[in-house]
């Protein structure tokens, strides 16, 4: 698989030849859908919780005697039939939402999402992608030269610089292959890579 090799203008100078297995692979819609699910679930944390009906404030006194009333049996108020009762089961803090997704379905997936942005032309690979300064404005003139907007930047290396003035930029993510996840993928409009790091994307995944 051939990919166009860009300049910081945007314009083609050369190809790169990319593993077809990781950049021509045919889309798994359903795949995909399930490992960026499973994904986020991962990602969630047990925080929320809800008062059952030993948690909420309410005497244990029994609210009217058992028959003659015409009304139904209650046994006290903190019932969760009644209004301001507890829970009847109750979402807790320990509730564990994670999925599990094997090394097989997670690289067949990511492999699944780069053929397709090859094929939309989303995905473009640059040399190096560098600055002279400590400048957020300078990533951003870099990024608009190109005539990008919204962009994940995939390099082989962290150059500090690029990471401290990109952080800033809403629409921007720096990061290395090994940490370029589906999400990010699928999130962005544009996906921008350096060659060397396709390298090693290439051999991650093949």
């Amino acid at each position: 698989m051939e990919l166009n090799l860009l300049n910081e203008q945007g314009k083609i100078v050369s190809v790169v030849n990319s593993p077809d297995i990781v950049f021509s692979r045919d889309y798994n819609e359903a795949l995909v859908h399930q490992v960026i699910t499973a994904y986020k679930a991962n990602a969630r944390s047990g925080s929320r919780k809800q008062k059952d009906r030993a948690d909420v404030h309410h005497s244990t006194k029994k609210p009217w005697r058992q028959k003659g009333t015409g009304r139904a049996r209650a046994g006290m108020s903190s019932s969760p039939l009644w209004r301001g009762g507890g829970k009847a089961f109750p979402n807790l803090p320990d509730e564990n939402f994670s999925q599990k997704i094997n090394k097989k379905m997670y690289k067949a997936c990511m492999c699944s999402i780069l053929s397709q942005l090859t094929r939309e032309n989303r995905l473009s690979v640059i040399e190096n992608f560098l600055i002279d300064e400590l400048k957020t404005k300078l990533v951003s003139q870099k990024i608009k030269d190109m005539g990008l907007n919204s962009t994940l930047i995939i390099t082989d290396f962290l150059e500090e610089k690029v990471l401290l003035a990109s952080r800033n930029l809403s629409g921007v993510l720096v990061v290395e292959p090994r940490h370029a996840d589906p999400v990010s993928l699928v999130s962005y409009k544009n996906t921008l890579i350096t060659k060397q790091a396709l390298i090693k994307v290439g051999e991650m995944f093949s």
